[in-house]
Protein backbone atom coordinates (compact mmCIF):
# COMPACT_ATOMS: atom_id res chain seq x y z
CA UNK A 1 0.00 0.00 0.00
CA UNK A 2 0.83 3.40 -0.76
CA UNK A 3 2.09 5.37 2.75
CA UNK A 4 0.95 9.15 2.80
CA UNK A 5 2.63 9.80 5.78
CA UNK A 6 5.05 12.53 3.90
CA UNK A 7 1.83 14.24 2.51
CA UNK A 8 -0.13 14.61 5.64
CA UNK A 9 2.97 15.50 7.90
CA UNK A 10 3.68 18.58 5.03
CA UNK A 11 7.41 16.82 3.80
CA UNK A 12 6.26 17.06 0.29
CA UNK A 13 3.14 18.51 -1.38
CA UNK A 14 0.77 15.85 -3.55
CA UNK A 15 2.04 16.76 -7.05
CA UNK A 16 5.75 16.26 -5.98
CA UNK A 17 4.49 12.93 -4.39
CA UNK A 18 2.79 11.95 -7.12
CA UNK A 19 6.00 12.68 -9.57
CA UNK A 20 5.39 10.00 -12.48
CA UNK A 21 3.38 7.55 -11.38
CA UNK A 22 2.24 5.66 -14.71
CA UNK A 23 -1.64 4.27 -15.23
CA UNK A 24 -0.44 0.72 -14.63
CA UNK A 25 0.51 1.67 -10.88
CA UNK A 26 -2.44 3.72 -10.26
CA UNK A 27 -4.42 0.83 -11.76
CA UNK A 28 -2.34 -1.59 -8.83
CA UNK A 29 -2.69 0.71 -6.30
CA UNK A 30 -6.56 0.87 -6.64
CA UNK A 31 -6.92 -2.79 -6.50
CA UNK A 32 -4.45 -2.30 -3.20
CA UNK A 33 -6.75 0.09 -1.60
CA UNK A 34 -10.22 -1.64 -3.00
CA UNK A 35 -8.62 -4.95 -1.36
CA UNK A 36 -7.42 -3.30 1.82
CA UNK A 37 -11.14 -2.08 2.48
CA UNK A 38 -13.05 -5.56 2.01
CA UNK A 39 -10.45 -6.80 4.32
CA UNK A 40 -11.45 -4.39 7.09
CA UNK A 41 -14.73 -5.48 6.51
CA UNK A 42 -14.18 -8.96 5.89
CA UNK A 43 -16.13 -10.55 8.74
CA UNK A 44 -18.86 -7.95 8.79
CA UNK A 45 -22.57 -8.52 9.45
CA UNK A 46 -25.70 -6.24 8.26
CA UNK A 47 -25.81 -5.18 12.05
CA UNK A 48 -22.50 -3.49 11.44
CA UNK A 49 -23.22 -1.73 8.57
CA UNK A 50 -26.06 -0.04 10.49
CA UNK A 51 -24.04 0.35 13.54
CA UNK A 52 -24.11 3.93 14.72
CA UNK A 53 -20.45 4.40 16.29
CA UNK A 54 -19.48 6.78 19.35
CA UNK A 55 -17.42 9.36 17.43
CA UNK A 56 -16.69 12.13 19.61
CA UNK A 57 -14.59 14.15 16.47
CA UNK A 58 -17.82 13.61 14.18
CA UNK A 59 -18.46 16.59 11.97
CA UNK A 60 -19.38 16.79 8.27
CA UNK A 61 -18.84 20.63 6.96
CA UNK A 62 -20.47 19.42 3.69
CA UNK A 63 -23.75 17.81 5.72
CA UNK A 64 -26.94 18.50 4.43
CA UNK A 65 -28.95 19.15 8.16
CA UNK A 66 -28.23 20.60 11.23
CA UNK A 67 -28.33 17.69 12.74
CA UNK A 68 -26.40 15.71 10.08
CA UNK A 69 -23.60 18.22 11.40
CA UNK A 70 -22.06 16.02 14.02
CA UNK A 71 -23.47 12.65 13.12
CA UNK A 72 -21.34 9.40 13.60
CA UNK A 73 -20.99 8.09 10.26
CA UNK A 74 -21.79 4.09 10.08
CA UNK A 75 -20.09 2.12 8.03
CA UNK A 76 -22.40 2.29 5.23
CA UNK A 77 -22.07 6.14 5.20
CA UNK A 78 -18.43 5.98 5.15
CA UNK A 79 -17.98 3.52 2.46
CA UNK A 80 -20.28 5.51 0.08
CA UNK A 81 -18.81 8.37 0.90
CA UNK A 82 -15.18 7.20 0.23
CA UNK A 83 -15.93 5.55 -2.83
CA UNK A 84 -17.76 8.89 -4.21
CA UNK A 85 -14.67 10.79 -3.51
CA UNK A 86 -12.14 8.40 -5.28
CA UNK A 87 -14.25 7.93 -8.19
CA UNK A 88 -14.86 11.69 -8.65
CA UNK A 89 -10.95 12.24 -8.72
CA UNK A 90 -10.43 9.26 -11.16
CA UNK A 91 -13.08 10.91 -13.23
CA UNK A 92 -11.29 14.02 -13.00
CA UNK A 93 -8.10 12.81 -13.43
CA UNK A 94 -9.02 11.39 -17.10
CA UNK A 95 -9.98 14.12 -17.71
CA UNK A 96 -6.67 15.94 -17.17
CA UNK A 97 -5.03 12.92 -18.82
CA UNK A 98 -6.81 13.46 -22.04
CA UNK A 99 -5.84 16.88 -22.20
CA UNK A 100 -9.07 18.32 -21.11
CA UNK A 101 -8.88 22.12 -19.99
CA UNK A 102 -9.92 21.88 -16.61
CA UNK A 103 -12.99 24.17 -14.91
CA UNK A 104 -13.63 24.42 -11.48
CA UNK A 105 -16.79 21.37 -11.23
CA UNK A 106 -17.23 18.56 -9.50
CA UNK A 107 -17.95 15.15 -10.84
CA UNK A 108 -19.76 13.88 -8.00
CA UNK A 109 -21.98 11.42 -7.08
CA UNK A 110 -22.92 9.72 -3.76
CA UNK A 111 -24.94 7.01 -3.18
CA UNK A 112 -27.70 7.47 -0.89
CA UNK A 113 -26.02 6.06 2.52
CA UNK A 114 -29.20 5.34 4.03
CA UNK A 115 -29.76 3.08 1.28
CA UNK A 116 -26.34 1.06 2.49
CA UNK A 117 -27.93 -1.58 4.92
CA UNK A 118 -26.50 -5.01 4.18
CA UNK A 119 -22.84 -6.09 3.75
CA UNK A 120 -23.71 -7.32 0.57
CA UNK A 121 -24.52 -3.84 -0.98
CA UNK A 122 -21.36 -2.62 1.09
CA UNK A 123 -19.13 -4.93 -1.04
CA UNK A 124 -20.66 -4.77 -3.82
CA UNK A 125 -20.07 -1.30 -3.83
CA UNK A 126 -16.64 -1.53 -3.21
CA UNK A 127 -16.23 -4.10 -6.28
CA UNK A 128 -18.78 -1.70 -8.63
CA UNK A 129 -15.96 1.33 -7.50
CA UNK A 130 -13.21 -0.53 -8.14
CA UNK A 131 -14.37 -1.56 -11.63
CA UNK A 132 -15.53 2.22 -12.34
CA UNK A 133 -12.19 3.59 -11.53
CA UNK A 134 -10.04 1.10 -13.15
CA UNK A 135 -12.36 1.84 -16.20
CA UNK A 136 -11.40 5.82 -15.90
CA UNK A 137 -7.84 4.69 -16.59
CA UNK A 138 -8.68 2.67 -19.57
CA UNK A 139 -9.98 6.03 -20.83
CA UNK A 140 -6.53 7.86 -20.76
CA UNK A 141 -4.68 8.00 -23.58
CA UNK A 142 -1.58 5.68 -24.61
CA UNK A 143 0.35 8.60 -24.01
CA UNK A 144 -1.42 10.91 -21.27
CA UNK A 145 -0.75 14.79 -21.34
CA UNK A 146 0.61 14.94 -17.91
CA UNK A 147 1.60 18.75 -18.82
CA UNK A 148 -2.14 19.25 -18.55
CA UNK A 149 -2.93 20.80 -15.12
CA UNK A 150 -5.38 23.03 -13.53
CA UNK A 151 -4.68 25.02 -9.95
CA UNK A 152 -6.21 23.85 -6.86
CA UNK A 153 -7.36 27.57 -5.64
CA UNK A 154 -6.73 26.81 -1.47
CA UNK A 155 -2.74 25.93 -2.22
CA UNK A 156 -1.73 27.44 -5.68
CA UNK A 157 -0.58 23.78 -6.54
CA UNK A 158 -0.83 22.55 -9.59
CA UNK A 159 -2.75 19.23 -9.99
CA UNK A 160 -2.16 16.75 -12.85
CA UNK A 161 -3.47 13.50 -13.70
CA UNK A 162 -1.51 11.70 -11.93
CA UNK A 163 -2.05 14.29 -8.79
CA UNK A 164 -5.90 14.29 -8.94
CA UNK A 165 -6.05 10.16 -9.04
CA UNK A 166 -4.03 10.04 -5.93
CA UNK A 167 -5.97 12.76 -4.31
CA UNK A 168 -8.63 9.93 -4.45
CA UNK A 169 -6.65 7.12 -3.34
CA UNK A 170 -5.44 9.80 -0.27
CA UNK A 171 -8.98 10.46 0.61
CA UNK A 172 -9.71 6.54 0.96
CA UNK A 173 -6.70 5.88 3.12
CA UNK A 174 -7.95 8.53 5.02
CA UNK A 175 -11.05 6.83 6.42
CA UNK A 176 -8.94 3.95 6.71
CA UNK A 177 -8.44 4.11 10.54
CA UNK A 178 -12.26 5.33 10.66
CA UNK A 179 -13.59 2.02 9.17
CA UNK A 180 -11.40 0.12 10.89
CA UNK A 181 -12.77 1.52 13.94
CA UNK A 182 -16.31 1.26 13.44
CA UNK A 183 -15.53 -2.16 12.82
CA UNK A 184 -14.36 -2.77 15.78
CA UNK A 185 -16.64 -0.91 18.34
CA UNK A 186 -19.95 -2.85 15.82
CA UNK A 187 -17.93 -6.04 16.93
CA UNK A 188 -17.57 -5.12 20.70
CA UNK A 189 -21.31 -4.09 20.96
CA UNK A 190 -22.19 -7.60 20.47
Amino acid sequence: MLDFTAVRSGLVSMPEFAGEFAKEELWTLTNEMIDTMLALIAGCTDEDVVFVPKDPDAYDEFAETTDELAMPWTLGHVIVHATASAEEAAFLAAELARGVSMRVHRSRYEVPWESITTIDQVRRRLEESRRMRLASLEMWPDEPNLENHYIYRKTNVKINAQTRFLFGLKHDDDHLGQIAEIVRQAKESV
